[in-house]
């Protein structure tokens, strides 16, 4: 699989940024290593331009009739390889070249259908779905591994999400315009599309996951047999004797939730707290939303039962950067073989100025879908967060936009990154 070819750009007039956009694609597109003949495209924009998303795409699909098959959605932020544009016109767009028998578009007025047998999916949703949660979960439903990625598309003037599959429309669609509002869409891809991702959290645990031994609603009421107030304010080593103290550190502080019926596997795949210190796959990070004094109990933002396995953590700079970049080690060390030739490894520590896309790294392109409140500051300054990704997979092809919710196995997750890159075929 050669690299995808891609493009991003920022301008007040969208027509400008597109036309940026193009000539970095067609460049690319004439460039050894790049594929010439895709067939799908990724396409993201900033909430600045959703008023004239419907005429992005036409524009864009008519430049590049060669393009098959489109998807996306709109963010207050999108990404690409080493850069973010927040609050500012923006689209990004990526050509990836696969079988067409090996994806899928799907809509709402469009569904994944019986004839395709779709391993994962890259999914957008608009976060004002009703009964979002099990939508997602029934579409994770409809793959043989059960893993989707993707987020809640974010816009201040309209959610919108691009779907387009075939001759310009998925079949059963109609006439539509390959625009849409509501439900989900996305891309299905079978088995023989290779795909690695990874979910990072962007906080770490202060001690060990404790057990919820009794609970009422959203709130904790005891941890372990402990009154669960008792054992946060001891892990944060504050004393509501000195409120303002510890009121600063609650509010730095969340919740890493293992439903109960997972929470068996204490030491296994399915334990809120790795070996490693890090959150396990399955760990869902909640707001704390009070305290209980009476009662000795935390209330977070989600429901709770008996069972589960419940851990302190804080987010801050320092963690969203070391948990990125464990993610990010976790991918290099899964595509990079114990033995390898000199030419590979070099390339492979290769520095940063000389981090051009070499086909040792195996990757043909990524996607990242980060929180919309992770951008920027989260991570000490502008792009940053993507500078992180960059220096650990080197100058591959990305795109991406921050979401209002990110989506990551059969879950929808709050304040996460989630990194997916495709690799070449085996």
């Amino acid at each position: 699989m050669k690299l995808f070819p891609y493009g991003h750009a920022t301008h007040p007039q969208w027509r400008m940024a597109a036309g940026l956009v193009l000539a970095q694609l067609r460049a690319q597109m004439a460039l050894h290593g790049y594929a010439n003949a895709p067939t799908l495209a990724l396409l993201y924009i900033t909430d600045h331009y959703a008023p004239q998303a419907q005429e992005i795409l036409a524009h864009l699909s008519g430049e590049l009739p060669e393009i098959t098959d489109w998807s996306g959605t709109v963010g207050v932020g999108i990404a690409s390889n080493n850069v973010e544009y927040f609050d500012e016109p923006a689209l990004a767009v990526m050509l990836c070249e696969l079988p067409p028998d090996q994806y899928r578009v799907f809509s709402g007025v469009a569904p994944l259908g019986l004839g395709f047998e779709a391993h994962t999916a890259l999914v957008h949703a608009d976060p004002a779905g009703p009964e979002l949660a099990e939508l997602i979960h029934e579409m994770a439903g409809r793959t043989a591994s059960g893993y989707l990625f993707g987020g809640l598309s974010s816009s201040r003037l309209g959610t919108v999400q691009f779907a387009v599959g075939g001759n310009g429309n998925i079949r059963g669609q109609g006439g539509a315009s390959g625009v849409f509002q509501g439900g989900l869409s996305g891309v299905a891809f079978a088995e023989g599309v290779n795909l690695i991702s990874r979910v990072t959290q962007g906080c770490l645990p202060l001690a060990r996951a404790h057990q919820v031994t009794s609970a009422q609603d959203n709130v904790a009421l005891t941890l372990d047999g402990e009154p669960a107030l008792d054992v946060m304010l001891r892990e944060l080593k504050v004393s509501l004797a000195q409120p303002e103290t510890a009121l600063k550190a609650v509010r730095a502080t969340l919740v890493g939730l293992v439903p109960a019926p997972l929470a068996g596997g204490a030491h296994g795949d399915s334990a809120a707290v790795g070996r490693t210190g890090n959150f396990g796959k399955d760990v869902l990070v909640r707001h704390l939303i009070g305290l209980d004094p009476g009662r000795r109990g935390v209330a977070v933002s989600d429901r709770l039962q008996e069972g589960m396995q419940l851990a302190f953590c804080q987010r801050n700079v320092q963690a969203a950067r070391a948990d990125l970049m464990r993610v990010c080690a976790e991918i290099r060390e899964e595509l990079e073989p114990q033995e390898m030739a000199v030419e590979a490894a070099t390339a492979l520590h290769a520095s940063e100025a000389e981090a051009a896309p070499h086909p040792a790294r195996g990757i043909a392109g990524a996607i990242y879908v980060s929180c919309t409140g992770r951008g920027g500051p989260h991570f000490g300054g502008a792009s940053a967060e993507l500078q992180i990704i960059r220096r650990a997979l080197g100058d591959v092809p990305l795109v991406g936009f921050f979401a209002a919710g990110e989506i990551a196995h059969d879950h929808l997750y709050a304040y996460t990154g989630v990194l997916t890159v495709f690799t070449r075929q085996s």
